[in-house]
């Protein structure tokens, strides 16, 4: 009887056990699920500063010491940079894209997104709009509960020769 109430005993708590590990995996993807849609938020904000030439939206939107990796440009490091940056490309151009996300994963206070853009740029100084495409990898971090870009990069889809 005793070594029948150790063995009940034992089975009670393996079950338990697992149990509790079905229900921490279940709440880290709700809570995997959650983060993801405020990245989405968060990109969804990018493409409004994009789209409405705001550089200092834009620049709210990274970390104190954020990278801004553009194509065929020097990388701006920290905020005023990345002010200047997004100032002197949006005199330049004005951008109408769509943003596709292809992946966000998100580690604790981390993520990164793949995500891939499609639209139109107009060319201030000729008057002409060209098709835009780029595909991009977002690294972000979680800053005072909120997310932030720590790093941006992103390149043309198509080769520069083929455009």
């Amino acid at each position: 009887m005793y070594k029948s109430l150790i063995a009940l005993t034992l089975l009670l708590t393996i079950v338990s056990c697992n149990q509790n590990n079905r229900n921490e995996k279940e709440n880290l993807k709700v809570m995997q699920k959650e983060e993801k849609h405020k990245i989405k938020a968060l990109l969804g904000e990018y493409k409004k500063s994009l789209n409405t030439s705001d550089a200092e939206l834009a620049q709210r939107l990274y970390t104190k010491d954020g990278i801004f990796m553009p194509t065929e440009a020097p990388s701006a490091i920290g905020h005023e940079n990345i002010l200047r940056s997004y100032e002197f490309i949006f005199s330049k151009i004005q951008l109408n894209i769509e943003f596709y996300i292809d992946e966000i994963e998100v580690e604790n206070d981390f993520a990164f997104a793949f995500t891939n853009s499609k639209g139109t740029t107009l060319i201030h100084a000729t008057g002409d709009t060209i098709p835009e495409e780029n595909r991009e990898l977002f690294v972000f971090e979680k800053v005072n509960n909120e997310w932030k870009i720590a790093r941006y990069m992103f390149n043309k889809t198509e080769p520069k020769s083929q455009r």
